[in-house]
């Protein structure tokens, strides 16, 4: 199972979005992606998850696989 982390990068990546673009659509700080992009928040809130499964345009439940 991969962390909630490595899901959003890798639907990012696929997506074509860098940190940047995703940031900027989904509202939340960069430093915060960042964060839980590498690890160091494992548990990121649930507002955050929905911003930024909506940016992807992707589920929540696709970034909790």
């Amino acid at each position: 199972m991969n962390s909630i982390g490595a899901n959003i990068k890798s639907i990012r990546t696929k997506r074509g979005f860098t940190q940047d673009d995703l940031v900027k659509k989904a509202d939340v700080k960069h430093t915060t992606l960042t964060k839980i992009e590498s690890g160091v928040v494992k548990k990121p809130g649930v507002q955050t998850i929905a911003k930024i499964a909506k940016a992807l345009g992707a589920t929540v439940e696709d970034l909790l696989k």
